[in-house]
């Protein structure tokens, strides 16, 4: 009798142990799982990444066949398949609506289900056609907070058919699966973002420095207009040739954003700026210890504009051993650093501007002649300001809007005060004007400029320009003085007429019809007595 106890009780201590020891394998079974899909999910932030693995890990490690994820589409709200493990077809076009079939169902209620034979419930559509209908099947939500976002599904596979414990594992898994959706959500949201503000960012640079930004309807610019469209398609080296003053930079910008470069650096460096020792450390870059004060490797401006556009001002004033330096880059597209042993080899399309007389400089050995081959590929000659006086009106216009912005208010200029602004030579060309508008704007108490602002500002005022500035005496203007150009010759007859566009028409020789043409191309303020 004491002997049967005792064996009942050492059974019973047997199965106690061999159910602890199930318990024990399974939770480390679990634990293993977890771990697996934790790292997985660790690794990316691109969820579309690690989605694949992380079935495959729950298969491996968690005795999970077939497992599947199903995302909700924001646009359709619609459960799309996004991966399965273990399917041998692509599974993008498989869908199930809200409420449809056994996934719909979980995604509508936000409830799991688990089954013990998949045949048994005949809400299962078994779209995939890989589950086996003998088998198991769990199915649970995955959440980002309260929201459901998805369905994860599989089958168990292992022999120990323990559901409850299977449905934690898998409702543990989605846990993880909608922080990773979501953490990945935010990401690709923050990626738009910054993809948006960069695209704006281009269009706004663009548009700033592209053709609208430069102004001039004279022969000369639109000379000028075109060789910038036909240069800007191709990587040659441009060469910017200019007195100061004539938007050697502005050229520079227009070609670089209107150019297959455009999405790529445009690095601008002044030459003259900079001692030749520290010329070639901002263009080749050094290495560490290089000299005193290189605590670290930098990358020169070269190397900033790898497969974009370096704007090089002033070329003309680098020292004869600096030259011979840069024309290695221009000539083989590579560089070493300062205090570097290693060859780098650089992308750059090279635009140059100077208002030097190169061609004195090479006479003089002042310039390296192969040097300046090198640069004088493709040469543009932006006229002076004294050549295409015709701009002027529309240059003037075009900056005392952006002098109004920065004062923010609305400055207007009349017709006297153009007229005098086009009678002065410019020797500082657009940048004078420029300052003379801004001075003009500063001596003005009110919003309009007028040729006492002007004169203000520094432009004297000639006779001639008296007389068509003034509004009575105008009107005994010569109309065939040579002085004048035909803008000041078309106001003048306007004056004279008392602003009635055919009598003025007669007063030229001109057909009403030619006279309105030429107010309109002129941008004749018409006045109104």
């Amino acid at each position: 009798m004491v002997q049967g106890t005792i064996e009942l009780m050492d059974n019973a201590r047997t199965t106690a142990r061999g159910a602890a020891g199930d318990a024990q394998t399974g939770l480390e079974a679990e634990l293993e799982t977890l771990y697996a899909v934790s790292r997985v999910l660790s690794q990316s932030l691109n969820f579309r990444d690690t989605i694949t693995a992380v079935l495959k890990a729950m298969h491996d490690k968690g005795c999970m066949r077939f497992g599947m994820i199903a995302l909700v589409e924001e646009d359709t709200s619609e459960l799309l398949v996004t991966a399965v493990h273990e399917h041998p077809r692509p599974t993008s076009a498989i869908r199930y609506e809200r409420g449809e079939g056994l996934v719909g169902e979980i995604l509508d209620t936000g409830q799991p289900v688990l089954l013990e034979r998949l045949s048994d419930d005949d809400r299962f559509l078994d779209r995939l056609g890989v589950y086996d209908r003998s088998l198991a099947f769990i199915g649970v939500p995955i959440f980002i907070g309260k929201k459901t976002a998805g369905v994860l599904t599989a089958q168990p596979k292992c022999e120990h058919r323990d559901l409850l414990r299977h449905g934690r594992l898998l409702e543990m898994i989605a846990n993880l699966v909608g922080q990773s959706v979501r953490l990945a959500k935010r990401v690709e949201d923050q990626q738009q973002r910054l993809k948006s503000e960069r695209d704006s960012l281009r269009r706004k640079v663009k548009a700033e420095h592209g053709f609208s930004n430069m102004v001039g309807r004279s022969h000369n610019m639109q000379l000028i207009f075109d060789q910038i469209r036909q240069v800007a398609k191709w990587n040659t080296t441009v060469l910017i040739r200019g007195e100061s003053g004539t938007g050697k930079e502005l050229i520079a910008n227009a070609i670089h954003y209107n150019s297959p470069r455009a999405n790529g650096p445009f690095i601008k460096l002044n030459c003259a700026a900079l001692p030749d020792s520290l010329l070639e450390s901002e263009l080749f870059g050094h290495e560490k210890g290089a000299f005193t004060g290189a605590v670290g490797q930098r990358k020169g401006r070269f190397e900033q504009a790898h497969g974009g556009t370096i704007f090089l001002d002033e070329i003309g004033e680098i020292s004869a051993a600096f030259q011979a330096k840069l024309l290695r880059v221009l000539q083989e597209g590579e560089l070493e650093r300062v205090g570097g042993s290693r060859t780098i080899s650089v992308d750059v399309r090279v635009v140059a501007a100077t208002n030097k007389d190169l061609e004195a400089a090479v006479q003089a050995d002042e310039f390296r002649e192969d040097l300046y081959y090198r640069l004088n590929v493709m040469p543009i000659y932006p006229p002076p300001l004294r050549e295409r006086m015709e701009d002027v009106p529309d240059l003037a216009r075009f900056l005392l809007s952006k002098i109004s912005r920065n004062q923010g208010r609305e400055l207007h200029i009349d017709e006297a005060a153009l007229s005098q602004l086009m009678h002065h030579d410019w020797p500082g060309n657009v940048r004078e004007l420029e300052n003379c508008l801004e001075r003009a704007a500063i001596m003005s108490a009110n919003e309009h400029i007028d040729a006492r602002a002007i004169s203000l500002a520094g432009i004297k005022v000639s006779p001639q320009q008296a007389a068509i500035g003034a509004t009575s005496s105008t009107r005994h203007v010569d109309l065939n003085d040579p002085e004048l150009d035909e803008r000041e010759r078309v106001i003048a007859a306007l004056e004279q007429a008392g602003w009635v566009q055919a009598k003025a028409a007669r007063l030229l020789g001109m057909t009403p019809r030619q006279i309105a043409y030429r107010i309109q191309t002129l941008k004749i303020k018409v006045k109104q007595i």
